[in-house]
């Protein structure tokens, strides 16, 4: 097993970039009036979710700090599933694709659920600090 040093080589990080950049690399053909909705809305939302691991991974000192970033996270996480869904019903991401990226972020939604319920198992403990 790889040692964690950093946001960058949690597993649930790198999967959630892939989404980011997929739903970047889709969005670039959605129609010009989604431009500052539905295209901005989904690229936020994805980026978002790496941006709270990120910031989750720094406040791993404070366990309450720590599951209020993850927190963050999986609140985008489900938010970029809701523009996922939009994105396939107004015919402008075709539907076995929106499948996968929504299965991807189920799979990171679980990933950060597993975080946050087992907190313990990411948190600096206070006395090798």
């Amino acid at each position: 097993m790889k040692k964690i040093c950093t946001h960058l080589d949690l597993e649930v990080y790198g999967r959630a970039f892939e989404v980011a950049m997929q739903l970047f690399a889709e969005t670039k053909s959605f129609p010009k009036e989604e431009t500052y909705s539905l295209t901005d809305q989904v690229r936020r939302s994805s980026r978002s979710v790496c941006a709270n691991l990120a910031e989750a991974w720094r406040k791993r000192r404070y366990e309450l700090a720590f599951i209020s970033k993850l927190s963050d996270a999986e609140m985008e996480a489900a938010e970029t599933q809701v523009w996922i869904k939009f994105a396939v019903k107004c015919g402008y991401l075709p539907r076995e694709k929106g499948a996968a990226l929504y299965k991807a972020c189920d799979a990171i939604l679980a990933t950060i659920v597993g975080m946050i319920t087992h907190p313990e198992t990411w948190v600096l403990d206070r006395k090798n600090r």
